[in-house]
């Protein structure tokens, strides 16, 4: 593709990602993303959601209510957006997503976030090993298809909160029964990042200008990612490491926890076996256990870089974080 400049474009021309539609602005993750677009003060965000949805959003937000099953409305809510932000959690519908990326292309909106946050969605063997590498490469290929959007996918890793904090089968930790299972030694370094932190990637990616302004002009800007993975991370850290976490933001010494160690290629296997057997478990099991192979799976950083200064992104306290994910165990966040 010819590099494009601001300064060449016909008179008019928006060099700014000015009006933001998020799909799931009151889920796990888009409620953060809404918080830090809210502090960024650079967009005029629209939620879109269902008719009948009763989710109370921050003042500051417009809100669309839309039938997903009607596109005329969700082209109308879409009309106007400069970008799209798709958070959808796992039991939106399915073909939920399609039908608002369709729209958006009717809708002229030229640029998506899809529903993908998660590893380097461009590791195909990895995508095929978690079942969902194939899936989120159909959605950006239907985007680049239809030809009116480009998409741009955050690969942040696991949410650290959510997967330290949310049971045995993510980062091997029970706070309720002070278990930890680590996977061989427990030395494997992944990406991980903070629902904050990813928050902050996505509103300081549509915070950059769309294009640079001229042959000189060598700033990060959004077109750069067109059609590509944003590489962000809040720790690169192994579960040794986020034990060493829990003991010193918990008091609690090493004597106080069993720790079990397991072969990862094994407990993948197993959860392979259990999730096609019809056993859930088994899919976070196989999908977590996998970004621990000793093949970077799960290290992005070391195999693509990152783009955390390109964003401004902070760095972060790690027990901070820690202290947060186990509140949320213990207060039975993750129970239901």
């Amino acid at each position: 593709m010819v590099q494009e400049y601001a300064g060449d474009q016909p008179q008019g021309f928006k060099n700014e990602i000015e009006n933001v539609a998020i799909v799931g602005a009151g889920g796990q993750s888009g409620k953060f993303i809404v918080e830090e677009m809210l502090k960024n003060g650079k967009h005029k965000i629209t939620a879109i959601t269902r008719a009948g949805s009763t989710s109370k959003m921050p003042e500051g937000v417009h809100v669309k209510k839309v039938d997903y099953d009607d596109q005329s409305s969700l082209v109308e809510a879409l009309s106007g957006q400069d970008a799209l932000v798709i958070t959808m959690g796992v039991t939106a519908p399915p073909g939920q997503q399609t039908k608002v990326i369709e729209a958006a292309a009717a809708a002229g909106v030229p640029w998506i976030i899809p529903n993908e946050f998660a590893g380097d969605g461009l590791n195909e063997e990895v995508g095929r090993d978690i079942f969902t590498g194939p899936p989120h490469k159909n959605v950006r290929d239907h985007i680049e298809k239809l030809g009116k959007s480009s998409w741009v996918g955050v690969a942040c890793g696991f949410w650290y909160e959510y997967s330290l904090g949310g049971g045995p089968y993510r980062y091997g930790f029970d706070f309720k029964n002070r278990t930890v299972t680590f996977f061989d030694d427990g030395t494997t370094r992944i990406n991980t990042s903070t629902w904050p932190q990813t928050g902050r990637s996505v509103a300081n990616l549509l915070g950059l200008k769309v294009l640079p302004e001229d042959g000189n002009d060598k700033s990060p800007c959004l077109a750069d990612f067109r059609n590509k993975f944003v590489y962000v991370s809040s720790f690169t850290i192994n579960q040794k490491e986020m034990f060493d976490s829990v003991l010193r933001v918990t008091g609690a010494s090493p004597n106080d926890w069993k720790v079990t160690h397991v072969p990862v290629k094994e407990y993948y296997r197993e959860g392979v076996e259990q999730f096609q057997g019809g056993n859930r478990a088994g899919f976070a099991k196989l999908v977590y256990s996998r970004m621990f192979f000793p093949d970077l799976a799960g290290n992005f950083g070391a195999t693509k870089g990152l783009d955390n200064d390109k964003l401004g992104l902070p760095e972060e306290d790690l027990d901070e974080f820690t202290k947060a994910a186990v509140r949320l165990a213990e207060s039975g966040y993750f129970d239901s």
